[in-house]
């Protein structure tokens, strides 16, 4: 399980900036408008030949600063609980502020490793205005700009220095990992206990204890796999944070530990906003997934082609990738759970399919040749050779062409469809790779 650093700081110090700056992405929306970044961002960065998780704590809505404030402690009570190091990050030019002394505070009585991080340092004068900050007690400040970059090679220097080295548990690598995923209420834990067939509050005292050995081996009904520990299963009494930003800090050490992530929906509520963060961090992550549409006792009038009707919306909202197993459950009633993990296990060996280098060429060459790429510019495009490559976490596809940059992304979608097609993928993304011959 990779480690994961949180991104905290009072609004329109430049958090969004420099996650933008460290995952050299422009995901995050950038805006002199305090606020600004009102959906948490997650993205991976890697230095050095290391590689960790970072996300962005924004999302804070402004009514009063009362509000304002609680949100912003919330947060960081957050990261400090999930995050293995913690990004403070202040504004250089506005000095110490109130609520920087505020966030401080908290950070000095936790335990975790925290960075004091003095941005918008653009020039050799603001380096002096730095010193102000060592009364705020977290150390020597790491002066940056996020614009231009400057010093944040010696900050990602520092982030490996404070990550912790990980002591990975002694587990079967042959066995497939499933994780429960998706957004409070949906019935994760509901439908861990109908796995395990255990009462709920044996459940949620695993989940509350056991923060690091987050893997739990199942083996009933002909099954052998772990199970990877959820967002969802709490101690009620700990449940007192913002659940949105909990669940997908949680969502993300689950999704990168498991092979194969079992998304949980809530049919009396349809598909909202947070289902599609945790299939994005799922698609990111190269994970296999399957739909659990739980709680389908609990709709009314249903007909014959109800859920048709949802099993359409589900593809449409997470299109363009659509071919995963859709389930519709009841974690109460035990309607269909097993057939859940019968499709998990069927897509953990999808994911690991190998298909014979022959069988690929015998399938795919008659079919480019009577549907070949678009020419452009006249050119002629050929794909003379397909082979699948070896030792990748996905299913992985290489053609030879002898022109690849011509080749653009919808052909490459159609060769998909017909890999697909041809062969069982249902569940696992794909990638496909076009190369010089």
């Amino acid at each position: 399980m990779s480690n994961l650093v949180a991104i905290v700081g009072r609004p329109n110090v430049g958090k969004s900036t420099l996650f933008n700056r460290l995952t050299q992405t422009r995901r995050a929306i950038v805006n002199d408008e305090s606020g600004t970044t009102r959906d948490r961002q997650y993205g991976k960065v890697e230095w050095c030949g290391q590689e960790f998780s970072i996300v962005d704590t924004g999302g804070w809505v402004v009514n009063s600063d009362d509000i304002f404030e609680e949100e912003i402690r919330k947060q960081v009570k957050i990261a400090i609980e999930e995050a293995d190091v913690i990004l403070f990050v202040v504004d250089v030019m506005s000095g110490v502020t109130d609520l920087d002394e505020q966030v401080a505070q908290i950070l000095r009585q936790n335990k975790k490793p925290v960075i004091l991080i003095c941005n918008k340092v653009d020039n050799i004068e603001a380096q002096y205005y730095s010193a102000e900050f060592y009364k705020l007690g977290l150390g020597d400040p790491n002066n940056i700009s996020s614009i231009s970059g400057s010093g944040t090679g010696d900050l990602l220097d520092n982030i490996l220095k404070a990550l912790p080295k990980k002591v990975e548990e002694e587990m079967d690598d042959d066995l497939p990992r499933f994780a429960v995923v998706g957004r409070p209420n949906a019935g994760k834990s509901s439908i861990i206990n109908a796995f395990i067939g255990e009462d709920r509050y044996i459940v949620t005292d695993i989940a509350g204890t056991t923060r690091d050995s987050t893997n739990t081996r199942f083996t009933k009904f002909g099954f052998d796999f772990y199970l990877v520990d959820t967002a969802g299963i709490r101690k009620k009494g700990k449940v007192t944070e913002d659940i949105e930003y909990f669940s997908v800090i949680r969502s993300i050490r689950s999704i990168e530990d498991s092979d194969v992530c079992i998304l949980m929906i809530d049919a009396t509520r349809g598909i909202e906003a947070q289902d599609m963060n945790i299939v994005q961090l799922i698609q990111k992550n190269k994970k296999g997934i399957v739909v659990c549409i739980n709680k389908w006792d609990l709709i009314t009038g249903k007909d014959s082609k109800s859920t048709l009707t949802m099993e359409k919306a589900v593809r449409e909202r997470f299109a363009p990738f659509n071919d995963f197993p859709i389930i519709f459950t009841s974690a109460v009633t035990k309607q269909r759970i097993f057939k859940v993990l019968e499709m998990a296990k069927e897509v953990y060996e999808n994911k690991k399919r190998k298909i014979p280098t022959s069988k690929l060429n015998e399938f795919f060459l008659p079919l480019i040749e009577n549907y070949p790429p678009p020419s452009i510019k006249g050119k002629y495009i050929k794909i003379k050779y397909v082979s699948q490559l070896p030792d990748t976490q996905i299913p992985s596809f290489v053609f030879y062409a002898n022109l690849p940059q011509y080749i653009k992304e919808p052909y490459k979608r159609f060769l998909e469809n017909k890999l697909r097609e041809e062969w069982e993928l249902t569940g696992t993304p794909v990638n496909i790779f076009i190369r010089q011959k």
